[in-house]
């Protein structure tokens, strides 16, 4: 009797160990785990060294880019337009939040630029005529940075691509992505785990009920089969299905992930804004952007004419006396010295840029009213990728402790 009844808990064990085994080998190890041997032949899988890889790597972490590529297609196609979070910045507000640090940056560039261009005539020009130059700078030079914004607001599909940001973001860092998923799946992860305990032993039950009528040496070994590939396959689909809420008698029945909608989209906003679309890592990529031309050529348009309009009667006895070229020397060497200096300036914005971008909102708020079947691209792309793997494992584990059953019993 006793040798019978342990069939279902041993079935409740196999449950819960292979949904265990199976979230582990979802997120870990980070990095490919094993061996590389040196072979003669390059079946398909061998990489292009023709070494073959012997071991494992989390299915997420050896496949990132892929995996990233298509939780970030959400966010893009329908959480965040760019172009509509751009539109809440005032060009005028960031001028003014850098006007001190501008009048100092200004007056430095001018100085170090007329010193190493036309030192005779920094020199001699009267001390009034300097302080009528800085005067003109503090006025010309946050102009000029607030019509810089204004054409990067009218250009920011082209300048700034946020789908190859947070893409490239995920993918070099492997524990945000995990992280990602992880929390956004907490609930779900810790039911894949309990249920195959539920299960097994509900499989474990059936088990128990065919030894004892038809006890043939392969019952045990089949019947762990499928405990091990039952108890997968049925937390998964739980998870996710069905999308839509279903009625059935006084119960209504809905994939798991998506009752919990509400609670997901805060902690998706919270660890993409805080992580991933930061306001730093935002504009740092914008000024460092895979269209710097245009970003260059956008700043230096509208430092040329500041520096022409700060310069004025100026203007005219530097190119008299120096030439035009010099001149054109000079706005070049002011065009160098601000681009040094615009990525520590410009942090004097980040905070009235977080404010007026708002992205952690506006993510929480498009995430809360999404439709489900959008819904569940959040975290299903994390079992999408080699899901029969992890199902297999599961099965040939549940078979090998039906083996196990049937040498105990047999």
């Amino acid at each position: 009797m006793w040798s019978l009844i342990i069939i279902p808990i041993v079935a409740a064990f196999v449950g819960w160990v292979t949904n265990v085994i199976a979230i582990k080998m979802t997120f870990y190890p980070i990095e490919f785990l094993g061996w590389e041997l040196i072979s003669f032949f390059r079946p398909v899988g061998h990489d292009k060294r023709g070494l073959q890889r012997i071991g494992w790597q989390g299915i997420i972490p050896s496949k990132a880019a892929k995996i990233a590529g298509k939780s970030v297609d959400l966010l893009t196609s329908k959480l965040m337009s760019v172009e509509q979070q751009f539109s809440r910045i005032d060009p005028s507000i960031i001028a003014k939040e850098m006007e001190p640090t501008l009048n100092r940056l200004s007056k430095q560039i001018i100085n170090e630029t007329m010193e190493d261009q036309v030192p005779l005539i920094w020199k001699i020009l009267p001390e009034s005529r300097k302080q009528a130059i800085y005067l003109s700078a503090s006025k010309e030079f946050p102009m000029a940075i607030e019509a810089i914004m204004i054409e990067v607001k009218d250009n920011i599909e082209e300048l700034f691509d946020v789908k190859t940001m947070a893409v490239e973001a995920l993918t070099k860092n492997k524990e945000l992505l995990n992280e990602l998923f992880l929390k956004c799946g907490k609930d779900e992860f810790k039911f894949i785990e309990r249920s195959g305990i539920y299960f097994g032993f509900l499989f474990g039950l059936i088990q128990m009920g065919i030894w004892m009528v038809y006890p043939a040496w392969w019952i045990l070994p089949v019947g762990g089969l499928f405990v091990g590939f039952a108890t997968n396959w049925l937390a998964l689909r739980m998870i996710f299905s069905p999308v839509d809420p279903v009625k059935v008698g006084p119960f209504t029945i809905q994939g798991l992930f998506i009752k919990r909608q509400a609670e997901v989209a805060i902690e998706y906003a919270n660890i993409v804004a805080g992580n991933i679309l930061t306001v730093p890592k935002i504009f740092e990529k914008l000024l460092q952007s895979t269209n710097s031309d245009r970003m260059v050529e956008i700043v230096k348009t509208h430092v040329a004419e500041g520096v022409d309009k700060t310069a004025g009667f100026n203007r005219s006895l530097i190119q008299i006396s120096s030439g035009t070229k010099r001149w054109e020397a000079i706005k070049e060497v002011a065009f160098q010295r601000f681009m040094e200096e615009l990525p520590g300036s410009i942090k004097e914005i980040f905070d009235y840029a977080d404010e007026a971008l708002d992205i952690e909102n506006t993510l929480r708020e498009k995430m809360t009213e999404l439709p489900p079947r959008d819904f569940v691209g959040v975290l299903r792309p994390a079992f999408q990728e080699d899901e029969w793997i992890l199902i297999l494992v599961g099965t040939a584990l549940g078979c090998f402790a039906g083996v196990l059953q049937m040498l105990f019993l047999v």
